[in-house]
């Protein structure tokens, strides 16, 4: 699942170095946070949410039966918040 992952990300963004996937598996789910560089939020995101959407229902059709989710998580946003 993190290859698809990285997969479907990587050609989309302009740091594909720094795309970086947390999986955390179970018997009936599999969790993915996905952590981009601050500037290529955006680029994932897609208008109105489009592209993160049709990652994520890529994403439902590989796992099966079991339900897969997939959030973008924002690496230095609590840091921010703490300040």
């Amino acid at each position: 699942m993190q290859d698809l992952v990285f997969h479907l990300v990587k050609p989309i963004v302009s740091n594909p170095d720094e795309v970086k996937v947390n999986m955390v598996e179970g018997e009936a789910t599999v969790m993915l946070e996905l952590s981009v560089h601050a500037d290529d939020v955006s680029a994932v995101q897609g208008e109105n949410g489009r592209t993160l959407r049709s990652i994520r229902n890529i994403l439902s059709a590989a796992a099966g039966r079991r339900k897969a989710t997939l959030d973008l998580v924002q690496e230095g946003a609590a840091a921010a918040d703490e300040e």
